[in-house]
């Protein structure tokens, strides 16, 4: 029989002698890790007798819905607060997040915009200042990516303690989507830019007016005003009816409900790059305009909150970073002493989630489980030591440390730090 240390390629099966027959292991793995962690994590299923009928060959299906419905025995919701909500990776597969799980923050409510009102004006150092209506602008040609984005702020909470229970909680602020809209290059090259523009500010129509002030030449590059996500128009949480989304950078810079460009020759110092999002280094100086999200990653299953028993148990996670495509991820069971590659599934997307799986057998002892991931610029996911070394314990953003779940004897997985 292997040992625990032997990886095992997820999409076969556990080799010969580990377990007693394949039926038995697949309801073991359903009942010990799924069963549980749905427990765990989410309301109560209704029962059978109460939701669906005993037999349901017998009974005719429902008609379709004009919007569609999951079904009712699924349960995965987001965690919301008043500013935000968590996208629930425990209970997530692939890449693509339910656009209806997509995680959400704003700074002063959602507002309610008619497209057929909305405007977007561009103006600062430009030749030809526009005012461009959501139709004249869905006119322009458009583009389709995934795209992962990041608040700056996720796992933020985790700079001093082990604070999230779960990996909602801890690493909730992350989703992916499909995102289709005008490069932003594409309209500005409308306006003619004059040659002393060097930043561009983004202003949105929402009640606090978020703005940030962004480096043009970087955002020439890939940013994009965006009016859909998985292939329907934004929703309103996500910026309707017009979104700027910047590959890799932190997710306050994809300013939603966009309604203003202004190009100038030097940053604008709005109060959400002075009071806000600055990281507070170890000298007590604040740093600005830190950008981009990097190399990170998180085991999703099994993870905080979830129960595992003895036997096969595919370890499950996502990565991601900002500067661009995932290379490697590598799994350890003994906090960090040794590590194993783990299988990139595809496809691996720049600046989006890569998904990883690693086929482990648990024996009931305890563990310190981690991933650590590298991406195409050379950059390797630090550990928590190293990353406090740098950045001491008192910013709340870009925290991109490595994650622990200790595995205790019992099964239960619990956040812990090293």
């Amino acid at each position: 029989m292997p040992d625990e240390e032997t990886p095992v390629s997820s999409d076969e099966e556990p080799p010969d002698g580990w377990y007693v027959d394949r039926r038995a292991w697949l309801i073991g793995a359903a009942s010990v890790l799924g069963a549980t962690a749905a427990e765990l994590l989410s309301p109560a299923l209704p029962t059978a007798g109460e939701s669906a009928p005993e037999d349901p060959t017998r009974v005719p299906g429902a008609a379709p819905s004009a919007y569609g419905v999951r079904s009712r025995f699924e349960r995965a919701q987001r965690v919301t607060t008043a500013t935000h909500s968590l996208t629930p990776y425990q209970l997530l597969h692939g890449i693509v997040t339910p656009s209806s799980l997509h995680f959400e923050r704003h700074h002063n409510g959602v507002p309610a915009i008619d497209p057929h009102r909305h405007r977007l004006l561009v103006h600062g150092l430009v030749d030809r200042p526009l005012m461009l209506s959501m139709d004249e602008l869905t006119r322009f040609p458009s583009l389709t990516r995934t795209l992962c984005i990041e608040c700056s702020g996720n796992t933020g909470k985790e700079w001093k303690d082990p604070v999230g229970r779960t990996v909602q909680e801890t690493h909730g602020l992350m989703s992916t989507s499909e995102w289709t809209g005008v490069p932003l290059a594409t309209v500005l090259a409308e306006c003619g830019i004059r040659p002393d523009a060097m930043w561009v500010l983004a202003e949105g129509g929402d009640a606090a007016a978020m703005t940030r002030s962004l480096p043009l030449k970087e955002v020439l590059n890939e940013a994009v005003l965006c009016y859909a996500h998985n292939g329907e128009a934004l929703r309103p949480e996500q910026g309707y009816p017009l979104r700027l989304v910047i590959p890799g950078w932190e997710g306050n810079t994809c300013i939603k409900w966009l309604r203003r460009l202004k190009l100038g020759a030097a940053p604008f110092m709005t109060r959400e790059e002075t009071a806000r999002y600055t990281d507070l280094m170890p000298d007590g100086k604040a740093r600005q305009f830190t950008f981009v999200m990097e190399a990170k990653s998180v085991i999703t299953s099994p993870s905080g909150g979830q129960r595992i028993e003895p036997g096969f148990v595919e370890i499950r996670g996502l990565a991601w970073s900002g500067r661009g495509k995932i290379t490697t991820v590598e799994v350890s069971m003994d906090g960090g002493r040794m590590w194993k590659q783990a299988q990139l599934q595809e496809p691996v997307l720049s600046k989006c989630h890569t998904r990883f799986r690693f086929g482990w057998r648990w024996k009931g002892e305890e563990v310190l489980l981690q991933s650590r991931c590298a991406d195409e610029t050379g950059y390797v996911q630090p550990t928590r030591a190293a990353l406090v070394a740098a950045r001491g314990v008192h910013s709340s953003y870009h925290y991109n440390a490595i994650q622990t779940w200790k595995i205790a004897r019992d099964g239960l997985v619990t956040n812990v730090h090293l």
